[in-house]
């Protein structure tokens, strides 16, 4: 007689983790990992919402003990206030440490000199590289994700970067079994992307679950903006509108926030997490793709700015 065995689909188990419980699991693994290898890890803060996933699954991984990193945000002097705001006052409310690199203060010292677009967000990686060295940081957190863009979707969640920031593709390493290789030589620093497997749905699904703050920016309001290649920009002292360029009071949002010169509103009505989420799950375009002018600069703009040392 043959007997028959029976394969159970792990999912039907009670204790299976959920898609978003097993992201959450990933993130904090990642996290305790970078604590135990590295002396000197940092964590990239903007205030936007994936630095702020980041930051509260830091919280979870050591809880009830503090996060034992300190904050970098490298400020263009462009950056919206509310979101600066809410960056101000998160760092409080936990007792976090935040080191901020100046663009405006590499311009004024000379060391950077504005683009005649005006965007500043080219201009950070100077900035951003040279905090590292002066603080010695050997790893760095940032919230990438693959699916945001195709320069993201080739890096591994463990990035080796060079004495002068740079990322070389032949000198990354495999990660199999989510086994990470933490090794460097001095100078040189890791980036690591804890949120790396997942996806502008999920962050913002994980948000509602964990009831997450976020600054108000990313829900619809009423803005005074103007029209530049396609995109909604926010009028202010950075440069814009030009004189052939008119203002006007729409109802919109952000999906992803970053220099006001190159983020990009949409029209949305979404003014609740749900109505929020259905609107991405019906959108067929990346945040990055719809809403980040530094991105389309060129095909290989990103890919270009990685190899410099920015992302």
């Amino acid at each position: 007689m043959t007997t028959v065995a029976h394969v159970h689909d792990s999912t039907d188990s009670p204790f299976a983790l959920s898609h978003l419980d097993s992201l959450e699991s990933e993130a904090v693994h990642i996290f305790r990992e970078v604590a135990g290898e590295f002396e000197r890890p940092v964590i990239l803060f903007s205030g936007g919402k994936d630095s702020i996933v980041m930051l509260h699954l830091a919280l979870k991984a050591f809880a009830p003990a503090p996060v034992p990193f300190t904050l970098l945000h490298v400020d263009t002097g462009h950056n919206f206030p509310e979101v600066l705001e809410y960056r101000d006052r998160v760092v409080a409310q936990h007792g976090l440490r935040l080191h901020v690199a100046s663009v405006q203060e590499y311009i004024d010292a000379g060391k950077l000199r504005e683009r005649p677009d005006g965007t500043r967000n080219p201009l950070q990686t100077v900035p951003l590289t040279e905090a590292i060295q002066q603080h010695r940081f050997d790893a760095v957190f940032g919230g990438g994700r693959r699916d945001e863009e195709k320069a993201r979707a080739k890096e591994r969640v463990f990035s080796l970067r060079d004495e002068f920031s740079q990322w070389d593709p032949r000198r990354q390493r495999p990660e199999l079994w989510q086994l990470y290789n933490g090794r460097h030589a001095p100078g040189e620093h890791v980036r690591v992307f804890p949120l790396s497997n997942w996806t502008e749905l999920d962050v913002w699904q994980y948000i509602q679950r964990e009831k997450i703050e976020l600054p108000a920016i990313y829900f619809a309001h009423e803005r005074e903006v103007f029209a530049r290649n396609g995109m909604w920009l926010t009028a202010g002292d950075w440069g814009g509108p030009k004189e052939s360029e008119t203002t006007q009071t729409r109802l919109i949002r952000y999906r992803t926030v970053g220099d006001m010169s190159c983020t990009g509103a949409v029209d949305s009505d979404a003014t609740t997490l749900d109505a929020v989420i259905a609107e991405i799950a019906a959108s067929r375009l990346t945040e990055r793709g719809a809403t980040r002018a530094d991105d389309k600069m060129s095909e290989a703009a990103m890919e270009d700015r990685k190899r410099e040392g920015y992302f």
